[in-house]
């Protein structure tokens, strides 16, 4: 049957789009021609700060001692969840050798980049797990300078709490500067610091378009929208629990879009009765955020079945995918298109979001359909290598020496042909083009 729209959205991610490119590429302009004068006017104008932009050992031992006990075991029991994902990860990525032809060997190397820029949300909500997320990786990773970033608050500096967070998964450098001004110190390596290889971490869309702009001369971690989460539920699901969980999602901001797909009528009806009343119960300004989220870009879908629910969901590509139904191994088999995967009521995407393990950095705006979220494989560059005896390169360099002809390339051929007729002056070889 057709998919039935219980609830269908009236706006998408990109509806209100603002056009901030030309401002983002000014303000990139004046730091890269300015340097660190520039950026601090931009940091004075923005972040209202006027404080330490390079935090000291003794600034950071201070904000340290403000975060309570109990915080600090958290944060340590998430950053050594998500070191031990990140170290298996890593080990999945080896350096291989392997003989081609006799005589010839090619092989992998997986090289960490040297500096990593960490973007850590301080805004609306201090994201004291994106500090953990993407610090903690490029840790495992190897990266020999990490910079963590995050946006001060006036009079106070950057939250304690993200001071700690990555302080303790290691950053080498705590940067008190938000916005752009803070991607291009990173990027254009202002104030002592190392030009970043890389720049990583959620922010907002002068941030992502920050990165956009500056993707190519530096890497960038993904292009980042609104996050976005698909539940997937059947009539075995607890309509309650759905509910929470859509709801703990839309509080992101008043355009993250949250959907659920079912094949049971009943449980669609029971989770749209319930969502408004869990939203009217939140704090006000997450209330606000996840009301204008589920009015404008959640949607309710019915499905026949859950072939008909797999297909739907790979569809959408979520960011987060969460599956509350029956043989959580088929669905685990059949489903292609998700950031990060939560199999069962026992898990929910906060926990993937804070504490359990895997990334929270992950592709939004359907861009799972061709990636996967943020790892220790970012970080890293897997190089390839080759070397050869001669009789071992002999028939590459013939099949070179041809195939460059055809392509009308012959500076690649006579690149062939010079070592031909140095290693085997006594042997005569066919190298012309042929159709």
């Amino acid at each position: 049957m057709a998919l039935e729209y219980l609830k269908k959205a009236t706006l998408t991610s990109t509806s209100d789009a603002s056009n901030v490119h030309d401002l983002v590429v000014g303000i990139l302009n004046d730091i890269e021609a300015g340097g660190d004068s520039k950026a601090l006017e931009y940091a004075a104008k923005f972040d209202k700060y006027e404080g330490s932009v390079m935090l000291s050992p003794e600034e950071i031992e201070a904000a340290c001692a403000l975060v309570p006990a109990k915080l600090k075991r958290d944060i340590d029991f998430a950053h050594a969840n998500v070191k031990k994902f990140a170290e298996a990860q890593k080990a999945t990525l080896t350096d291989i050798e392997v003989e081609i032809v006799p005589g010839l060997l090619a092989g992998q190397k997986t090289i960490p980049v040297d500096a990593a820029g960490c973007y850590v949300p301080g805004g609306r909500y201090s994201h004291i797990a994106s500090a953990v997320m993407t610090v903690t990786t490029a840790k495992v990773a190897g990266c020999s300078h990490i910079v963590a970033c995050s946006p001060p608050r006036p009079g106070v500096g950057v939250a304690p709490a993200i001071v700690y967070a990555a302080h303790v998964c290691g950053a080498d450098k705590i940067m008190a500067m938000g916005g752009v001004q803070g991607v291009a110190a990173m990027t254009f390596g202002l104030f002592g610091l190392p030009k970043a290889n890389i720049l990583v971490g959620p922010g907002n869309q002068f941030v992502a378009e920050a990165k956009r702009i500056l993707f190519g001369r530096v890497g960038i971690d993904m292009f980042a929208g609104p996050t976005d989460s698909l539940v997937l539920a059947d009539k075995t699901a607890d309509p309650f629990i759905v509910a929470t969980d859509l709801v703990s999602q839309a509080e992101h901001g008043y355009n993250s879009p949250v959907w659920l797909v079912t094949d049971d009528r009943a449980l669609a009806e029971k989770v749209m009765e319930l969502v408004p009343e869990l939203i009217a119960d939140l704090p006000k300004l997450n209330s606000e955020n996840a009301a204008a989220a589920w009015r404008d870009y959640a949607e309710v879908i019915l499905c026949a079945d859950r072939e008909e629910m797999a297909k739907t969901s790979d569809d959408y590509a979520p960011e987060h995918l969460t599956v509350q139904a029956e043989d959580l191994d088929w669905w685990l088999e059949n489903l292609n298109c998700y950031g990060s995967l939560f199999l069962g009521e026992e898990t929910t995407v906060s926990y993937g979001d804070k504490a359990s393990g895997t990334n929270h950095v992950l592709p939004t705006s359907r861009a799972a359909t061709y990636t996967g979220g943020l790892s220790v494989h970012k970080y890293m560059k897997i190089v390839t290598w080759q070397r050869a005896t001669r009789e071992g390169a002999k028939d590459v360099a013939i099949a070179t020496a041809r195939i460059s002809r055809l392509e009308g390339m012959e500076g690649h051929a006579r690149a062939a042909d010079v070592r031909l007729a140095k290693y085997f002056p006594d042997e005569t070889f066919d190298l012309t083009a042929s159709e």
